[in-house]
């Protein structure tokens, strides 16, 4: 069995081919708030930087979008926040 990290990493992968895709975990830093909404303590605050080619010609509203709709699942079962930052190569290029 995978654990929520994994799951987004291979989906991201899968839908988007990136160059460069870091996952950080920061559910730690919002425990109290999970515990408020009756979340589990753990995988739920992600913050992704993803580079991928795939998103060229998409507004910054349709990036997100499409990354939401490859984690639909994950956000049924217990993902709660992503914090994205969604380039193409091109525009990581100084």
């Amino acid at each position: 069995m995978t654990n929520r990290y994994e799951r987004i990493h291979d989906l991201l992968e899968a839908a988007f081919a990136p160059v460069t895709l870091e996952i950080v975990d920061e559910s730690a830093k919002h425990a109290s708030h999970a515990a408020r909404n009756g979340l589990e303590a753990g995988e739920t605050h992600y913050r992704v930087l993803m580079v991928s080619q795939a998103l060229a010609g998409q507004s910054r509203v349709a990036r997100s979008r499409a990354v939401h709709d490859a984690l639909a699942d994950e956000f049924k079962s217990g993902l709660h926040a992503l914090s994205l930052t969604l380039r193409t190569p091109e525009e990581t290029q100084g």
